[in-house]
């Protein structure tokens, strides 16, 4: 099962998603807690990303999607 919650910054889908993830037993996944904390130079991918972020702007969708499949692609398996 997939749940996906979109809401601008402040919204609440971070105090959402951790009453749903809990109740449902998912794993929940940020990409806001994702790249700050995870995204280091270590792979290509990540190097790429960093390159957006440290000229201030968003990671593309194509980078954002291959960098969650390659963090979680054995979760919950």
């Amino acid at each position: 099962m997939y749940v996906i919650l979109l809401g601008p910054p402040g919204a609440g889908k971070g105090t959402q998603v951790t009453n749903v993830a809990e109740q449902l037993n998912l794993v929940q996944i940020s990409t806001g807690d994702l790249f700050p904390e995870g995204c280091c130079p270590r792979t290509e991918l990540g190097k790429l990303a960093q390159s957006y972020m440290k000229e201030g702007k968003l990671v593309p969708d194509e980078i954002t999607v291959q960098w969650l499949v390659e963090q979680y692609e054995n979760v919950g398996h």
